[in-house]
């Protein structure tokens, strides 16, 4: 039942062009949508807390290809912004964590997060850029 009337209301702001009304078809499309890329998102996650980065790296690219609900996006990028600044490639660490701001603006890192002496500076860093 919850499917068919989120079918419905997509289907009623199908033509609708406001930017209200996109915003509110967004919405829908979020609640409804199912993420291909959650399994994916959850072993990344699982194997970057076991420090296995280069498979967490794979899974969480592969989990954005296949696709996320905005909030879990934000959660790939900053993890592959820290894989990225932990082994010195600290160009493609500002650009996931710019990807996760894009998406985020209002994104902040945990204490412990920001306190890291190379992701913290750059996250800081690349958030007044902004």
């Amino acid at each position: 039942m919850r499917a068919l009337a989120g079918i419905v209301a997509l289907a009623l702001l199908a033509g609708c062009s406001t930017p209200g009304g996109r915003k509110i078809q967004q919405q829908f499309e979020q609640l409804f949508a199912s993420p291909k890329g959650q399994p994916m998102l959850a072993s990344g996650l699982r194997q970057y807390e076991d420090g296995q980065y280069a498979e967490s790296a794979k899974n969480l690219q592969a989990a954005l290809d296949k696709g996320l609900a905005d909030k879990d996006k934000v959660v790939a990028y900053k993890h592959l912004a820290f894989i990225h600044c932990s082994i010195s490639r600290e160009r493609q660490c500002r650009e996931e964590f710019r990807k996760a701001l894009a998406i985020d603006p209002s994104l902040e890192l945990s204490a412990a997060e920001s306190g890291h002496p190379v992701w913290g500076p750059i996250f800081r860093s690349v958030k007044a850029g902004r």
